[in-house]
C-alpha cells in the first residue's frame, strides 16, 4: 500500500510547529516549522541528529557558535549537546535521529 502524507506542505508558519513524521525504535523524523523570528528554545537531542533545511534559513546556536543554514543545507550534531534555533525567515526543516 502506498501512503502519501502532506504534513510538511500543510504545516503552517505560526511560531514553532513540530510534527512527528516517523517514530520507531531505530528512527525518528520530525518536521519543524518556524515563522520568521520565532525561536525553537534551548534543548538537547537524545540521539545524534541531522538537520536538513527544506526552505528558508535559520541560525543554529550550538557550543557558543552560530551556524547559518539555508535551503537544501544539511548539518549534523551530537546527542545531549544543548542547542537552540532562530528563524531568519519562514523556515521548514527536518530533524532525523
Amino acid at each position: 500500500m502506498i501512503d502519501i502524507d502532506n504534513t510538511i506542505a500543510q504545516q503552517p508558519f505560526d511560531g514553532l510547529q513540530v510534527e512527528r513524521l516517523v517514530k520507531n525504535p531505530a528512527l525518528e523524523i520530525l518536521s519543524i516549522s518556524l515563522a520568521k523570528n520565532a525561536v525553537f528554545p534551548n534543548h538537547t537531542s537524545p540521539k545524534d541528529a541531522h538537520l536538513i533545511v527544506l526552505e528558508g534559513s535559520i541560525n543554529f546556536h550550538i557550543e557558543n557558535q552560530i551556524v547559518n543554514l539555508t535551503t537544501q543545507q544539511h548539518f549534523g550534531f551530537s546527542k545531549e549537546v544543548e542547542h537552540w534555533v532562530t528563524a531568519k525567515e519562514d523556515t521548514k526543516f527536518l530533524i532525523i535521529r
